[in-house]
């Protein structure tokens, strides 16, 4: 995670204040370089932060997004443990630390759908978690599971959104005609 302890991630959490210029700046410009697909340059804009502010969890969320981008996922495991510790009241920290379960050695997809169950009991509205519950059913090969899943994704969500993306997600590809057909009204 770089040189952030994690005691001084949640220290940031606790006191978040919104970040100001010059930082919010070059937060964003790191983000507008990893929507172009250089996550180099993201990483570039992001050391431009300010040190004391490393630990905040716009920072630190970015920092996991580009370690994603680059598939480093033991580092996007611990920067999603951070993230997780300190604000397990928000959604996108279990989605974080399941994705990146998903994906180190040792983990899988199996702890990831632990993960996300308990994230869903926590946040019952939230479409992502459902959707990514759908995905790594669909991957165990519980396909009645991953449409339980994907009908409560898309009640919860757009329902045209998340077909989109369900159409457009290899992980569910086992259900691609069904969704197909499926009707967006």
């Amino acid at each position: 995670m770089g040189s952030i302890p994690i005691r001084v991630a949640i220290f940031y959490f606790r006191s978040m204040k919104p970040l100001e210029p010059p930082d919010s700046h070059h937060v964003n410009a790191a983000q507008g370089w990893l929507g172009l697909g250089d996550p180099h340059e993201a990483t570039v804009e992001l050391e431009k932060v300010g040190l004391e502010l490393r630990g905040h969890p716009e920072v630190l969320e970015l920092r996991w997004q580009i370690c994603a981008k680059e598939q480093r996922w033991q580092e996007c495991l611990e920067l999603a443990e951070v993230l997780f510790t300190a604000e397990p009241n928000y959604p996108g920290s279990w989605i974080c630390r399941a994705y990146a379960l998903r994906r180190v050695p040792g983990g899988g997809l199996a702890a990831a759908q632990i993960c996300l169950r308990e994230g869903h009991q926590r946040f019952p509205q939230e479409p992502i978690i459902a959707y990514n519950l759908a995905c790594y059913a669909c991957q165990l090969g519980d396909l009645p599971e991953a449409r339980k899943w994907l009908k409560r994704a898309s009640a919860l969500g757009s329902v045209s959104a998340i077909k989109q993306l369900a159409l457009n997600d290899a992980d569910l590809e086992p259900l691609w005609a069904e969704i197909a057909e499926t009707p967006t009204k």
